[in-house]
């Protein structure tokens, strides 16, 4: 922390300690309503749609990463906005399944991307699939599976991606564009021999029935690799997973090939450094056999991996050079993996870095046509305790003020950010006293001792900008935002309900009396 940093927050201290506050609350909030009665609905067409997930990042998750960004920075913390914090229309979403009331990734995305609750563990299937049941899925055929923002974009001649630091076969970004049963069988080997019926792995779904993906970029390369070949980056064996001996990979650069469309594959940074956005129609980025690294941890060396933003940068201007516009995923995975361990500080890393993919995408677009939703899948069991003083190390213990204001009735310290359940559950609870709460591998406590720790039911925020971002206005239910997707930009469902001349007109109506009046002030002065 820097020497700015502790002073800072030394004389805030005194300042709150005396009752004295050196902040104009009154002027914030009148500057907050000047800027809300200037805003009005954007009523155009959505040219473009990016949809980003922060798997696992609730509005107490929020909360600590704006707290931990600030005092990063230097300062109290408390005060910073994010970037999707800025923007116009915000919502809560109902994130309970078809028959869970505290969901998992595959259901909650699938509600997100495809506008319907299914059931725990199923990718993109109705809710008359079960996990698991192999034959409901063969039997029912086209009838079951639930068809995507990504597919119906596709149809109506857009270009597409799907981005993330999981793997590209991991729950969330499968029901961009697949269909399964369970979840877990992203490759062959993870689907049981004895099934019965006509089911087939989630990598192999993307190589053959969604080629026409443009950008997909993440990690999970194991299940497009056959098991007797050797990983790129360790050239160890083992390590794939493929039993049927095809090179999906391979697979899909003859696909693209045979369609005469200018493509590469990366497996690496400097290879995706290179790749020339102008001069490649399709991208295919496999960074690691499994998830990528946690933003904390990530070689973003020549044979390193891409940050989500950096992927994010990169799919925005291959797609955006398709006249009719895109649709795009981006998943900030790791957020959700490093909850589940109770590794706060990992979690908040990388909701940061989600929120730098967000910053990006908001420049490399126009708010005009570009409509931009950012939600969560669901939450976590994860909460910001103990009457802290202002500007209290988000990382740290409580301080000894909050700590008289509703001491522990065991008499030992504990931090501020903490877990309802996990693997951090000690009996006797551990004595923090000089432990170091902040290194990166801190397993914050928990009440009750688990594996791993797992989701929570409550509500979590949509966040929106551009074309019908109005449309997210109070509580709504999870599969509601694929809908306002599909109809501000005149697709799926609503294709050929939602007056899309008329919307584009207007929009330039609007740009031009924007331009008329700003000539008229020019002319003036």
């Amino acid at each position: 922390m820097s020497v700015r940093s502790v002073l800072f927050r030394a004389v805030l201290g005194v300042l709150l300690f005396n009752g004295i506050t050196c902040t104009d609350w009154n002027t914030i909030a009148k500057d907050t309503l000047k800027n809300a009665l200037k805003i009005q609905p954007n009523t155009g067409f959505a040219k473009n749609v990016i949809v980003f997930v922060g798997d696992g990042m609730g509005l107490s998750t929020i909360n600590a990463a704006r707290i931990y960004k600030g005092q990063k920075q230097g300062n109290p913390g408390e005060e910073t906005v994010l970037e999707f914090e800025k923007f116009p229309h915000v919502a809560l979403s109902k994130v309970y399944g078809s028959d869970r009331q505290v969901p998992e990734s595959a259901q909650t995305a699938t509600a997100v991307f495809g506008g319907v609750k299914i059931n725990f563990n199923v990718v993109a299937l109705k809710d008359s699939v079960r996990v698991s049941d192999c034959n409901a899925q063969s039997s029912q055929g086209k009838a079951a599976e639930v068809q995507s923002i990504i597919r119906h974009a596709i149809d109506q001649g857009k270009s597409t991606g799907v981005v993330t630091n999981t793997r590209i076969t991991h729950a969330t970004p499968a029901a961009a564009y697949a269909h399964s049963a369970h979840r877990d069988w992203e490759s062959d080997a993870d689907m049981n021999a004895t099934l019965h019926g006509n089911c087939r792995d989630i990598a192999s779904q993307l190589i053959n029935n969604n080629h026409d993906i443009q950008v997909v970029l993440g990690g999970g390369r194991r299940a497009f690799l056959p098991v007797t070949e050797p990983d790129p980056e360790t050239n160890s064996m083992g390590v794939n997973k493929r039993l049927d001996g095809r090179n999906l990979i391979e697979t899909w650069k003859a696909i693209q090939q045979g369609k005469n469309k200018k493509h590469s594959y990366v497996w690496r940074k400097q290879e995706f450094d290179a790749v020339n956005e102008n001069d490649v129609d399709y991208l295919l980025g496999l960074f690691s056999p499994s998830h990528m690294e946690y933003e904390l941890e990530r070689n973003n060396g020549s044979n390193g991996e891409p940050s989500l933003s950096e992927m994010t940068s990169k799919a925005i201007k291959i797609l955006k050079r398709n006249v009719d516009g895109f649709v795009l995923v981006v998943e900030g995975g790791r957020i959700d993996h490093a909850h589940h361990d109770t590794k706060a500080k990992k979690a908040l890393t990388d909701a940061i870095e989600f929120d730098e993919a967000v910053k990006m995408a908001v420049t490399l677009t126009n708010q005009q046509d570009t409509l931009i939703i950012v939600t969560a899948d669901h939450s976590h069991p994860f909460s910001l305790t103990g009457y802290t003083v202002r500007g209290n190390d988000v990382l740290g213990l409580v301080d000894a003020d909050g700590f008289r204001v509703e001491p522990s009735t065991d008499g030992l310290p504990y931090t501020s950010l903490l877990y309802a359940n996990g693997p951090g559950y000690g009996n006797p609870r551990q004595n923090l006293t000089g432990v170091r709460t902040d290194t990166n591998d801190y397993l914050q406590q928990t009440a009750v001792p688990m594996e791993y720790e797992t989701h929570s039911g409550e509500d979590v925020g949509i966040f929106a900008q551009g074309p019908m971002s109005h449309l997210f206005h109070g509580v709504h239910e999870q599969h509601y935002i694929a809908h306002v997707v599909q109809y501000a930009a005149c697709m799926g469902d609503y294709a050929d309900d939602c007056d899309k001349k008329s919307r584009i007109s207007g929009a330039s109506m609007n740009s031009l009396s924007l331009l008329i009046i700003i000539s008229c002030l020019l002319l003036v002065e």
